[in-house]
């Protein structure tokens, strides 16, 4: 099947929260063994194996737990990526360090692993040991003042959108890793700094400011780089209920005037062309929003679109859970959840020819595959796997 084109590929996986996670679910949605690490120790507050956080970013996956502040614990995990072919994790680089998981070291045990760390600064210089979330690197990189609406409250965009990209990221190069070992027979080491990896996001912007010393300041909803007025997010009939709308040429206006019953202040020269338009487009906007505030969201985006108009509405979780268009790819699957109860999911929006990314089976509780990876997998004796069960090192 093609949905399981990284089978034969074993994952340990030492991440957790987002970004981690959410690469190491991209590659076991597409086949791949994800071993994940967790201890009992950690696996509380969002990392609990019981919330909705956990089961999002953790499907597909086999969980095991070692506590590794034991020697022996770390010793176990050495086997386990002696075995493997991506070891990755997301901590501070002290972390690994404290360890002794250098890649020096690793690398004598595996000479092909790909080995993945993911950290807020890189593994290296003065920030290095800097520990950060998405929304910090979001601030740091200057992310969530570009998308204020106003340079005086830096509000940003409310979710830490970069940890998905950095998640991405991450993805990518253990798949470049991969087919490079496969040409060569050689592994890497990947060092990603979500830092980094978040100032990708502002390309235009830095160049900018490099090449023409430009102020960069804060738009809100309006775009200045791109031609087009109205531009801009409006309130619709009922409450908070908002539609987008963005007219790129006169024809699109022309129409836009005409659903509008083709009102007096249309005609006016102070809307006569886009650049006008876009000089007086707090006016605008203000008498836009009229029309759109008698009209609910979907009899908006109907209307609009009929006429090729660019517009959408502005989507709850509700809206999305419900969407016809999401229903109809079925992109959003049951999942049987005994302890917590039925879920759902998200499929991946990547299928290969007429294969649908399979989900296998929700997120492991906590040490639900113990038993296979130490004894099936690794083979520990049973009195043994019991010993380290019983000291609380696999535990």
């Amino acid at each position: 099947m093609k949905n399981d084109i990284l089978k034969g590929i074993r994952v340990i996986d030492f991440t957790w929260m987002l970004a981690g996670p959410f690469a190491t679910r991209i590659l076991a949605d597409f086949g791949a063994e994800v071993i994940k690490v967790q201890s009992k120790k950690t696996a509380k507050g969002m990392e609990s194996n019981l919330t909705w956080y956990f089961n999002h970013w953790n499907r597909n996956k086999l969980g095991i737990t070692l506590d590794m502040d034991y020697p022996e614990a770390r010793e176990i995990a050495l086997r386990l990526i002696k075995i493997s072919d991506v070891m990755i994790e997301n901590f501070s680089p002290r972390v690994l360090s404290n360890w002794g998981f250098y890649y020096e070291k690793i690398r004598e045990i595996k000479p092909e692993i790909i080995m993945v760390n993911i950290s807020a600064m890189g593994g290296d210089g003065p920030w290095r040991d800097f520990i950060g979330f998405g929304t910090t690197l979001q601030s740091l990189c200057g992310l969530t003042y570009l998308t204020s609406f106003d340079k005086d409250l830096p509000m940003g965009i409310g979710y830490p959108y970069v940890d998905s990209i950095i998640g991405l990221y991450a993805t990518l190069a253990i798949l470049n890793a991969i087919e490079y070992r496969k040409r060569t027979g050689d592994g890497q080491y990947i060092d990603l700094s979500g830092f980094e990896a978040s100032l990708t996001l502002l390309g235009p912007c830095i160049l900018d400011i490099l090449l023409n010393n430009a102020d960069i300041i804060p738009c809100g909803n309006s775009a200045n780089h791109i031609p087009s007025a109205p531009y801009g997010c409006y309130k619709c009939l009922e409450e908070d209920r908002w539609c987008v709308i963005a007219v790129c040429n006169e024809d699109q206006w022309k129409a836009l005037v005409k659903v509008m019953g083709e009102p007096k202040w249309a005609c006016e020269d102070r809307f006569s062309n886009i650049s006008k338009r876009k000089e007086n487009s707090k006016e605008l906007d203000e008498l836009i929003n009229k029309w759109t505030s008698s009209l609910s969201a979907e009899e908006i985006l109907n209307i609009l679109q009929r006429e090729g108009i660019p517009s959408g509405i502005v989507q709850t979780a509700k809206d999305i859970a419900n969407d016809p268009q999401l229903k109809e790819r079925r992109f959003f699957l049951p999942l049987k959840h005994t302890p917590i109860g039925d879920i759902i999911t998200d499929r991946q929006p990547i299928r290969f020819g007429d294969d649908e990314t399979e989900i296998k089976k929700r997120a492991p509780l906590l040490g639900e595959d113990n038993r296979y990876v130490f004894v099936e997998l690794l083979g520990l004796k049973e009195d043994e796997f019991n010993l380290y069960v019983k000291k609380g090192i696999i535990g």
